[in-house]
């Protein structure tokens, strides 16, 4: 009788479930996570410079945060703010009101920070619409060109970002417009003070209020620190004094979009609080939570919130998970310890030597145009021609190639990649953005980490199709050097959060 030999087939890797950024190739998992450093499935451990997108803020792993959600969960899961309210939600609020020394009122959580800028938004519109008498008129925002405030519909609306709007543009509010943005590596004129700087984008702005019809713009709005869209480019001083001083002339209000800048990011808890303005609104969120929670929250100030206590007396807007007990215990637990380790004077000093290695390694690099930022978090941006600020064909994949080396050799770290830093769609750059409790050591070795990664990726670039120069050739034998698979070529911008 002939014997039938049982041959065990290996068991069929299903296709992944998940709607991932790109459909076309799989991320690798992240099996754990601590401190600086994420580890992934292959057993590689990668250096978090980046917190993701700017969000780790205490690094990951914290036992404390830890320990407060799951004490949180088994206490109270969860309620309906239309009905309730509960502790940590109080807590968090009250904590993030005194932060600003009694300067904003009162305090909105939410889950993200493209729902913080829908709420702030519909707010500005109901604040005039309870004003005494009401001006039911105001219907416009006025934002900036080459800006990200979210990616929700009325998000990214008020975004000036043109890579990101290209697809959903037929659907937008037409009841935007957008200004220049305060970039002084891209805007200053030849021979231009920074004095004169202000004075013609104050101009600009007022013009627009006028051609626009000022009694229908509800706000502008603009981040302190542009984060994604430019790379970290922070405002000039007095730029935003300028700006508010336009807004209160036309009457409107000033929403300023600290998702990413913001909660201690750029070295104070709020970023406006380096500027000697105040905004009517503001959006916080990624160091909120530091990623622990999905959490993001808007902090409103005297003059809205007065109106609608002496109006309606309530928000005409809310979502099902706002103010959730979870989320609000662990983002009270980072902000506690934030405060109780004093990271922000942390923030400050390595700070300033995370610019100071930046600076003293690659400033004399041919092919790196800029180097900028606030606190802990800094933007490198690169150009084809350093002496014309010529950026590189979008084909190039250039941001992403350099993340892509950075994350492959040893040591592998996570920097945060970008494009369209000249005018919404050319332009690429790499932002740094590492935890709060870094140490000098670990930023030398992040910044030498980023220097191999451009070294060699400017390498093979100069080696194959340009000069000593860095001016590349326009050869059609150019090859992207880094692209989402799938995606089209010039639309890694598409990456951002």
């Amino acid at each position: 009788m002939a014997t039938t030999i049982a041959i065990s087939e290996k068991p069929q890797v299903k296709p992944s479930a998940v709607l991932h950024r790109d459909l076309h190739t799989k991320p690798e998992d992240v099996v754990s996570a601590s401190g600086l450093y994420l580890t992934l499935s292959s057993g590689r451990k990668v250096l978090d410079a980046s917190g993701g997108a700017a969000v780790s803020c205490i690094g990951h792993g914290d036992l404390r945060v830890q320990e407060a959600i799951a004490k949180q969960i088994k206490r109270l899961d969860y309620c309906h703010s239309l009905f309730f309210s509960c502790p940590p939600l109080e807590d968090l609020t009250r904590l993030l009101v005194d932060s600003t020394n009694g300067l904003m009122s009162r305090a909105y959580i939410v889950n993200s920070g493209s729902e913080a800028m829908e709420a702030a938004i519909k707010l500005a519109r109901q604040y005039f619409l309870e004003l005494s008498p009401p001006q039911p008129q105001r219907m416009r925002f006025i934002a900036r060109q080459e800006s990200y405030h979210g990616n929700t519909i009325g998000a990214l609306g008020i975004s000036g970002h043109k890579a990101r709007r290209a697809v959903y543009e037929p659907m937008l509010s037409l009841n935007v417009s957008h200004v220049s943005p305060c970039n002084p590596y891209r805007g200053l004129k030849e021979g231009e003070t920074i004095k004169n700087y202000i004075v013609r984008l104050a101009n600009e702005l007022d013009e627009e209020f006028q051609r626009v019809d000022s009694d229908t713009v509800c706000a502008f709005v603009a981040e302190p620190v542009v984060g994604a869209a430019l790379g970290c480019v922070p405002a000039v001083s007095g730029y935003l004094k300028a700006m508010k001083a336009v807004c209160d002339n036309h009457g409107a209000l000033l929403i300023l979009d600290e998702v990413m800048c913001g909660m201690g990011r750029s070295g104070t808890m709020h970023a406006w609080q380096q500027e000697g303005v105040v905004p009517d609104i503001q959006t916080m969120g990624k160091c909120l939570g530091g990623g622990y929670v999905p959490v993001a929250g808007m902090l409103i100030g005297h003059r809205v919130i007065d109106v609608l206590e002496s109006g309606t007396g309530a928000f005409m807007h809310g979502q099902t998970y706002q103010g959730h007990a979870m989320v609000c215990a662990g983002a009270l637990e980072v902000q506690r310890i934030i405060e109780s380790e004093n990271l922000l004077e942390n923030v400050r000093i390595q700070g300033k030597h995370l610019e100071s290695r930046l600076r003293k390694l690659l400033t004399s690099h041919e092919n790196v145009g800029d180097i900028r930022g606030r606190g802990l978090f800094w933007g490198i941006e690169f150009v084809k021609n350093k002496a014309t600020k010529e950026p590189f064909e979008t084909s190039r994949g250039i941001a992403l190639a350099v993340h892509n080396q950075s994350l492959q050799q040893d040591p592998g770290i996570m920097i945060y990649p970008g494009t369209g830093s000249v005018d919404g769609k050319r332009g690429d750059h790499i932002i740094i953005a590492p935890p709060f409790n870094i140490k000098a050591e670990d930023i030398d070795v992040i910044v030498d980490a980023v220097k191999s990664a451009i070294d060699t990726v400017f390498g093979n670039v100069n080696a194959t199709n340009g000069d000593a120069n860095g001016t590349m050739s326009n050869s059609s034998t150019e090859k992207p050097l880094g692209n989402l698979e799938g995606m089209p070529n010039g639309q890694q911008s598409l990456m951002m959060d």
